[in-house]
């Protein structure tokens, strides 16, 4: 969907018939689309940081100015759906949840396959990004499925666990049922007899609501926008840890008749995007846990000694992760130790070496 017109601007100059050069510029149209509505996190910072930049650059050097059509909430696609939309050009540009396509996607299951590491939306963002720029893997992942990867986003400072009835301590969560999405439901295998129930985050209020499920995995800003204190009004914090979960990507028809100069502007401005939602991130969990306890939450910690025993418990899914990028003939045993590695200098090291089976 790329689209163009030609608007000229000619000065004064034109009704005195002095010959001076047309000052011109080229407009190009970008459908952007996500399933998620606007009022969630990473959307309406597209909305409101993504698009004004690539605008603010491009008008710096005045060849070339944007037309957006931004189309969010299901108008297009679903959430589950922007993959699959942006691959058959219904939208030129989506926020794909990765967390949804793990078998589509499996080399973006990395953060989620190492839970208990960082609770740092800003490190987690970095290293998996550079992972993606450093190895193929991801990249060969969305050229497959005709995208063009610009960036990783992390939209939540960690996931923790939001239920409807009191849970102190691990053993009270034996016997429920917990929603969650893709790997994430990996983490309840530590805990006997939990019953994970595949949901999205556009669910998990009527779940807990019906009494569909007794806990939800998810993070405090989406629990404060999503109204999740009146249906769960207990969070355990765990700890779990940041989760890259969405990617921006472009349909690759669009981006190669793209001119080069546009291409390099949304390539930074993904980056700093990345980078903004993450700082954003941070700065609004500690606000969101507060708004959930003043709407009547409460918050229950998990202890150190509790969440080691947790993840010793878990199957080791960053080998399984492992194993798979190597059998897609990728490193994936140097991608895990790199990934690691990234974050331990950042200052993060997880009460589990996930390198070791």
């Amino acid at each position: 969907m790329i689209n163009w017109t030609r608007s000229s601007l000619l000065g004064a100059a034109l009704a005195t018939a002095t010959a001076l050069p047309v000052v011109a510029q080229e407009t190009v149209s970008a459908v952007v689309i996500d399933g998620y509505p606007d009022r969630a996190m990473w959307v309406r910072e597209f909305t409101n940081f993504f698009t004004p930049e690539v605008d603010r650059r491009l008008a710096e050097a005045g060849d070339y100015e944007m037309s957006w059509q931004e189309n969010y909430g299901g108008s297009i696609v679903k959430p589950r759906g922007v993959l699959e939309g942006i691959q058959l050009g219904l939208g030129d540009i989506g926020i794909v949840t990765t967390i949804f396509h793990s078998s589509k996607l499996p080399a973006q299951g990395l953060a989620g396959s190492t839970p208990f590491v960082a609770s740092d939306a800003r490190a987690v963002a970095k290293a998996v990004d550079e992972i993606a720029r450093e190895y193929p893997a991801m990249q060969n992942e969305f050229a497959a499925q005709n995208q063009v990867y610009l960036a990783t986003g992390v939209v939540l400072n960690s996931y923790q666990l939001f239920c409807s009835d009191p849970v102190n301590s691990i053993s009270d969560l034996e016997g429920r049922k917990i929603a969650g999405a893709g790997i994430i439901l990996r983490y309840l295998e530590g805990i006997k007899d939990v019953a994970g129930v595949r949901g999205g985050l556009t669910d998990f209020y009527n779940m807990l609501q019906t009494g569909l499920v007794d806990c939800a995995m998810l993070w405090p800003e989406a629990a404060a926008t999503f109204n999740i204190a009146e249906v769960a009004p207990y969070m355990v914090r765990t700890d779990f840890g940041s989760v890259n979960s969405k990617t921006v990507t472009v349909n690759a028809d669009y981006w190669n008749k793209l001119p080069d100069s546009v291409k390099d502007v949304m390539k930074a401005v993904a980056i700093d995007y990345r980078d903004h939602l993450a700082e954003i991130t941070m700065d609004v969990a500690s606000k969101a846990e507060a708004d959930y306890v003043a709407s009547g939450g409460t918050v229950t910690d998990v202890s150190a000694e509790e969440r080691a025993a947790w993840a010793e418990a878990m199957p080791n899914i960053a080998q399984e992760w492992v194993t798979i990028q190597n059998d897609n003939g990728e490193d994936g045993t140097a991608m895990l130790a790199s990934y690691l590695g990234k974050l331990e200098a950042a200052g993060f090291v997880g009460v589990r070496d996930w390198t070791q089976q």
